[in-house]
């Protein structure tokens, strides 16, 4: 019978159903894994499923017996695929399952910053809608999607989704393509220095690469409008966050949401932790792609992967 090892299942949620995995072989799932645990855990493992575990000769050099590795993610940044191919074992990782859902958060963070939604949210909490002078209470300044210039950095599936939902709001949609890639039907490409001057919004939906890495520095935050708001999704380090915090620290953009940081969980020592006004930062713990409907979604396509191994 055919063994199915989940090395790190607590990244997938104990609200996702995964009972169907029990029709194809016999599950052993472990909360997480450390590399010192994970060559007993796969010594006679057919199939592993993992989201963030390193999978090298160091990890699964004992497992004889192991045909396929499944990763529960689109970044396979933690595969040494080298050593998978020398050893004849198939890889899988999953793409587009989160488009909706990190588009939906993109939107979700905007919001948050444009409109002041945590300053609103405690006046009237902290009382002072009560008995105000008058019906209405705009104090923080807020101004509409419509009419704006957003940026996009990565034009895959997720900023094609969410250009066309900007587009919806009314704003004009330009985007950049790091790698270089051809431009897309439909869609208005330009340089970087054309898209961080003149954008009001800018959103990063790109991979990590060598294109990509440390790309937004001072020298980029330096050349965006004083009222830009930048927010990222894509992956932390392609952002410099010293530099970030330098920039928001003195005004050179408006506001920050990130949802993906250079270190995860983040560091005790991220200078953005000393930012506490909610006006010019947001930050979300990796949530972005976490939607039930997501998370449903990938572990079906996983167990698909898994079947036609059978």
């Amino acid at each position: 019978m055919l063994k199915i090892v989940f090395l790190d299942v607590k990244t997938i949620g104990e609200d996702i159903d995964l009972s169907g995995f029990d029709e194809l072989g016999r599950v052993v799932k472990y909360d997480f894994s450390s590399p010192e645990e994970i060559p007993g855990r796969v010594r006679d493992a057919d199939v592993i499923v993992l989201n963030k575990v390193r999978v090298n000769e160091q990890t699964v050099g004992s497992a004889e017996k192991l045909k396929l590795v499944c990763v529960t993610a689109t970044g396979t940044n933690n595969l040494d695929k080298e050593y998978l191919e020398k050893r004849g074992i198939a890889w899988r990782n999953v793409a587009g399952y989160s488009t909706e859902s990190v588009a939906q958060h993109t939107f979700a963070m905007l919001f948050y910053l444009l409109e002041k939604l945590r300053y609103y949210d405690d006046y009237v909490k902290e009382g002072h809608y009560v008995n105000d002078t008058i019906f209405t209470h705009f104090a923080e300044h807020f101004t509409e999607i419509s009419g704006k210039t957003w940026g996009i950095i990565g034009l895959g599936a997720i900023g094609r989704r969410v250009a066309d939902a900007a587009r919806i709001f009314g704003a004009r949609v330009i985007y950049y393509s790091a790698s270089g890639r051809p431009p897309q039907e439909g869609y208005e490409q330009v340089d970087l220095d054309t898209l961080l001057e003149t954008s009001d919004i800018i959103s990063v939906h790109a991979p990590l690469n060598e294109h990509t890495q440390g790309l937004m520095n001072a020298e980029k935050f330096h050349k965006m409008k004083s009222s830009c708001i930048f927010l990222n999704l894509g992956r932390g380090p392609i952002v410099v966050e010293q530099d970030l915090y330098e920039a928001l620290n003195t005004g050179e953009i408006a506001a920050a949401g990130l949802d993906v940081l250079c270190e995860e969980p983040m560091s005790a020592h991220n200078p953005l932790l000393q930012i506490k006004d909610s006006r010019k930062l947001l930050i979300t713990p990796h949530i972005a792609w976490a939607s039930v409907e997501a998370r449903t979604r990938l572990m079906k396509i996983v167990r698909e992967q898994i079947a036609e191994q059978l």
